[in-house]
């Protein structure tokens, strides 16, 4: 069986695409700093393309994620009580005069 050409589905850039206005949702409006919509055909001019048969994932890792968070606040909370003893040392010296 041969396959034949129903509709074929464009994509739509903008020159700008920070000036877009988010209205919730995961829906943009545009706006005179977006631009005018791009009009095109799929893969062509930078456009993404469309994959039959497959699901889109996030592409972050969260457990991964998380962990660096975990890590990140660790550190903070470290460097806070290093600059707290540096700071209740320099009092004290300062007391000894």
């Amino acid at each position: 069986m041969d396959g034949q050409l129903l509709s074929r589905l464009s994509l739509t850039t903008f020159s700008n695409q920070k000036g877009l206005e988010a209205i919730g949702g995961n829906l943009l409006l545009e706006t005179a700093a977006s631009g005018p919509p791009l009009i095109g055909d799929a893969g062509t001019e930078g456009r993404g393309t469309f994959r039959q048969g497959v699901l889109e994932e996030s592409s972050v890792d969260a457990v991964r994620e998380i962990t660096r968070l975990i890590e990140a606040q660790r550190g903070y909370e470290l460097n806070a009580k290093v600059i707290t003893a540096a700071d209740q040392m320099l009092a004290a010296a300062a007391q000894v005069r």
